[in-house]
């Protein structure tokens, strides 16, 4: 049986991929970056769906990969019919185009930042004590030099304890920074850290001077009294309330499919609610995380997480009763190795029910009676460490026909050296000698609509006041709101004290009860965008971070708000591309890019490993149904959901104690 086209990429097409391009350079070792599935066209895609729902055999779709791939320095990117098994083309990329950073030469340019003779040499310096060992994180070069064209990889360099692996290097920074050619793995220059509050460099490597490690693992951090906490048990005694079909999901009037990739993590394809088409596609296109430290080389410090490494590729094994709670479905993710053997990663995407409080309740005062449903919700979780951070990505899932996306930062922070009594007001002292930098993670969504149908429209709504002293308006207490249509590709400026909201509406199909046309909201509050200069590196690699909402004209294989390509880019070819005043997008086949932002200004608390930070985006149904979708819920009752009293649960406690000791006695 053929696979369907929205099925993961599985091994033996990875395989095939890797000897296809093996044995188009036969006396070449290919170098492979990055590999996976392409989506199918969506003209097509869309024709294959419809056969899907009216039962009949749905028209030939061939599965298309993608290659990322070194010959030597050059790079090369391979599109292949994984149907017919053969390379449709393989194309030379222009010099300054880099691929993703691998695993593989992740570790190679680690040990070489310790074993090379010029980093030995800074080592020696240090005299460092028996129990005390250097650690090295790459990290992503950014761009700061137009002529530059080499995969480079800046090493930061910090210290930790020899004996325990977890022991936290990141409160240990050094002053001496390696670079390395990322792909020919030639030294190519030392840099030194400025640990002032200027650009005061310390050029020479001085005798380790003891101060203590601030340490976040049990074993290490001396805490000893722990809080006492009792078992949550999250129980299913009949089963979960969701189906799964290989990729396909159903849950309480919601279908979708849930498909794990390389790059975006997961991605969530063809979701309908009772029955209507909502969102053909669904995913994380982007983040940017760039440091506001303004000394060389820090000024480097900007990462494209999903561009630069990918997001599905170092994606956490996830672990029962760890990350989700209750009965959990996991699905794998795959990697390439750079000579090409195929990796499973186990547990990287999870999919669970939570319980999340009242979905509604009215008490009729008159009588005393109440109705009251409670909000289950359908959680697709996928969770990334890249380096220091951990960044977990939740897609949920309610009864009233809300997508909810949750993005929560946690991990530890990256650390700069800092000299005694020493501030800064570009960064946090958490530690002795140690500087958190100010930074932001900027974070683009790609939602392609489908609200009933395909050609959309994106307004905007501004609440406003009322004109003053009118005979309608005669005591001055009236707002009204005012619709914008966006008619041309581009952004929609916020503006927070017009209380603007943003919606995808479809002007073709019109509520009966409300009259307009039905849509859906985006819910976002207004937040800060990236803070570097728009005339920098930064901004002209990310122009998705300068605003919040974006819309585009739909193309194939427009997936990236910063552009397929952003490793030591220079400019992005994405939102900068797209969003160019002149596609017409208005009731028409349409992208709304939603640019999430955090500006991070580290805290003591936040070290040395960093409580969770959360912020969401709404998806939420406004006029698209005639009334609340939720009343076919049943009433929430005890003998369903089975809660206890405090104190009878005390007296069971109690009796379950005695009994033990009892049983204990008799033995």
């Amino acid at each position: 049986m053929s696979p369907h086209p929205y099925d993961q990429v599985s091994d033996e097409e990875l395989r095939l991929m890797v000897k296809l391009i093996k044995d188009a350079y036969p006396s070449e070792k290919p170098h492979y970056s990055q590999l996976d599935r392409l989506d199918p066209p969506k003209k097509a895609m869309l024709q294959y769906l419809a056969a899907e729902k009216q039962g009949v055999a749905p028209p030939l779709m061939p599965r298309r990969g993608y290659v990322y791939f070194y010959i030597g320095e050059t790079f090369h990117k391979a599109l292949i019919n994984l149907t017919y098994k053969h390379i449709i083309c393989d194309i030379t990329l222009p010099e300054g185009v880099i691929g993703p950073f691998i695993a593989e030469d992740v570790l190679a340019i680690e040990a070489l930042a310790v074993n090379h003779p010029i980093c030995k040499a800074e080592l020696e310096k240090l005299n460092l004590p028996e129990d005390i060992h250097v650690v090295c994180d790459p990290w992503i070069y950014g761009t700061d030099d137009p002529n530059e064209k080499r995969l480079l990889v800046q090493c930061y360099m910090y210290l930790a304890n020899k004996h325990h692996p977890e022991s936290n290097h990141y409160s240990l920074p050094l002053k001496y920074s390696p670079v390395f050619n990322g792909l020919t793995q030639e030294f190519v220059k030392m840099d030194y850290l400025p640990s002032g509050a200027d650009e005061y460099v310390i050029n020479e490597t001085t005798a380790w001077d003891e101060f203590p490690l601030v340490e976040y693992h049990p074993d290490l951090n001396g805490i000893t009294n722990l809080r006492e906490i009792k078992p949550l048990i999250i129980s299913q005694p009949e089963g979960v309330s969701f189906t799964v079909d290989k990729h396909k999901i159903t849950w309480q009037d919601w279908e979708f499919y849930v498909v794990p990739n390389a790059r975006e993590g997961a991605v969530i394809y063809d979701i309908h609610f009772k029955g209507r088409s909502v969102i053909y596609r669904l995913s994380m296109s982007e983040m940017t995380v760039p440091y506001g430290d303004p000394r060389g080389p820090f000024h480097r410090k900007q990462a494209f997480d999903l561009g630069d490494c990918g997001f599905g590729v170092n994606g956490d094994v996830l672990n029962l009763g760890c990350e989700c709670l209750g009965v959990i479905k996991y699905f794998d993710n795959r990697r390439v190795a750079a000579t090409g053997e195929v990796h499973v990663i186990p547990n990287t995407v999870c999919l669970h029910e939570q319980d999340a409080g009242i979905l509604y309740k009215h008490v009729n005062y008159r009588t005393g009676h109440s109705v009251s449903a409670r909000r289950r919700e359908f959680v697709v979780q996928i969770i990334a460490t890249v380096a220091n951070y951990e960044y977990a990505v939740q897609y949920i899932f309610d009864q009233v026909g809300e997508i909810k996306i949750s993005v929560r930062a946690t991990g530890i922070l990256s650390t700069m050296p800092i000299d005694r009594d020493v501030d800064v007001n570009y960064g946090t002292l958490v530690g002795p000698r140690v500087m958190a930098a100010y930074h932001q993670h900027l974070l683009s969504f790609r939602i392609d609509p489908a609200i009933d149908g395909h050609n959309n429209t994106v307004v905007y709504d501004d609440v406003l006041r009322m004109e003053e002293n009118t005979k309608l308006n005669p005591f001055n207490v009236g707002f009204y709101t005012k619709r914008n249509y966006v008619e041309k590709a581009g952004f929609i400026e916020q503006s927070p004290f017009t209380n603007r909201a943003y919606k995808i509406i479809n002007e073709n199909v019109i509520n009966p009860t409300s009259k307009k046309p039905v849509g859906y909201k985006i819910v976002m509050p207004a937040r800060q965008m990236i803070m570097a200069s728009p005339e920098s590196y930064n901004t002209k690699r990310a122009k998705f971070a300068t605003e919040q909402i974006w819309v585009t004209k739909y193309e194939d294989d427009r997936l990236y708000a910063a552009g397929e390509f952003t490793n030591q880019s220079q400019m992005d070819t994405g939102l900068s591309e797209w969003a160019n005043g002149v596609d017409n997008v208005r009731n028409t086949d349409n992208i709304v890019w939603c640019t999430l932002g955090f500006t991070h200004i580290p805290k003591p608390e936040d070290f040395p490993v960093m409580p969770v930070e959360m912020h969401e985006i709404g998806i939420t149904p406004f006029g698209f149904f005639e009334k609340n979708p939720a009343l076919d819920l049943p009433q929430a009752n005890n003998k369903f959901n089975k809660s206890v009293l405090f104190e009878e649960n005390e007296k069971s406690k109690l009796s379950s104690t005695s009994a033990n000791c009892c049983k204990k006695a008799s033995l």
